[in-house]
């Protein structure tokens, strides 16, 4: 259900350009002017409210921008602090913890999720945990298939923290495909892999996630999306009229998704999760090797999809990424492991195209002559 717009208002753009003290090393004022009026074209361009950026060179965070509002009725301005929805980019998050739990021996990629979760009903094939991580599972997206929820009886009333109860609302939904036949995107997938992590790992998902990612990495401010109570910091979504007004979007509690959409963070931590991805740190190197090898189809045909992220190129080439997108937010990650760069992108304003945002960025740095990779 889309969140009810709440406000009008329109905006001027407010930027602020930041290097503060996980900035990492600088690699010069000509990059960083370069990326600065990159981003403002963009914001200008796509008519936007609230942006924040991190640039990783070198495999270290090298440049944090925060551009616009994070709030328009109360003239918040965007701030390294200001904490975004990180929407289907918390998948990647999901599926690391996942294969630590491989990597551990906990979890079989290729077991029929069941043995994990049995409160999942019996499907007419089986669905493993890899084809969770790779949307191949044939479980339906929000609108791609027939949703049919679980009789609460056993669950009333179910408690949203613990994904195996949050499953309730698709669970009993038919497969869309057999499973492996091809791939199609799914939210509620990686739901139910929430479930297989939180249950696999013996401990709530809160708890392995900072025992694991969060705390050795340093990230925060990474929270679930619970409804805002006033909480510090977070900042509001907005669209725009034909008119060019901006609304804002109302609160939307996300939570119930877990590694499909449940997380945020500001954009310091989501440029700290993207540097973890650059090298082997939460999960060894032929585990990581695995996640960013492509996944084929039942038929042999090699899909776009490796192990939680999307992969392109290879070699020096190789490019790691994922998108974001919720009425609130749109948020993109991109890194190239073996060049040890990356872009983080958040926006408050739902028309974001934050791909042209990174792109932007990286164009800056291309001209700026900055060519990071030790690799």
């Amino acid at each position: 259900m889309r969140c009810l717009i709440a406000a009008v208002m329109s905006v001027a753009l407010l930027v602020q350009v930041a290097t503060g003290q996980d900035a990492g090393r600088p690699f010069g004022e000509t990059a960083i002017v370069s990326i600065d009026r990159a981003v403002k074209s963009e914001i200008e361009s796509q008519g936007l409210v609230g942006v924040a950026v991190g640039v990783i060179v070198e495999g270290e965070i090298a440049y944090l921008g925060s551009y616009g509002k994070a709030d328009i009725d109360r003239d918040v301005a965007v701030t390294e602090e200001t904490v975004f929805n990180w929407a289907s980019n918390s998948k990647p998050v999901m599926a690391v913890a996942a294969m630590q739990l491989v990597q551990a021996g906990k979890l079989d990629l290729d077991a029929d999720v069941r043995r994990y979760v049995p409160e999942f009903p019996e499907k007419s094939h089986v669905v493993s945990a890899r084809h969770l991580l790779c949307h191949q599972s044939g479980i339906p997206h929000y609108s791609n298939g027939r949703i049919v929820g679980l009789t609460l009886t056993d669950l009333e009333p179910p408690d949203d923290t613990i994904p195996s109860q949050a499953m309730w609302r698709f669970a009993g939904s038919p497969l869309i495909f057999a499973p492996g036949e091809r791939q199609e995107y799914s939210s509620y997938a990686y739901v139910l892999l929430s479930a297989v992590v939180e249950n696999a790992g013996g401990e709530p998902i809160n708890e392995q996630l900072h025992q694991r990612i969060l705390d050795p990495v340093g990230m925060g401010s990474f929270q679930m999306d619970v409804a805002d109570a006033g909480q510090e910091h977070w900042t509001r979504g907005y669209t725009r009229t034909s008119a060019g007004q901006f609304l804002a979007v109302g609160d939307c509690a996300h939570a119930w998704k877990h590694g499909a959409g449940g997380y945020k963070s500001n954009v310091r931590d989501f440029a700290k999760w993207a540097r973890s991805l650059l090298e082997p740190t939460l999960v060894d190197s032929k585990t990581e090797s695995e996640m960013w090898t492509r996944q084929k189809l039942n038929d042999g045909t090699e899909a776009g999809y490796g192990l939680g992220f999307v992969v392109e190129g290879s070699g020096k080439d190789l490019k790691i990424s994922h998108g974001g997108s919720q009425d609130e937010t749109k948020t993109r990650l991109v890194v190239w492991p073996n060049r040890e760069m990356g872009v983080v992108v958040m926006c408050n304003t739902n028309h974001c195209d934050a791909g042209k945002i990174s792109t932007a960025i990286m164009g800056a740095l291309q001209k700026s002559k900055v060519n990071p990779g030790r690799r």
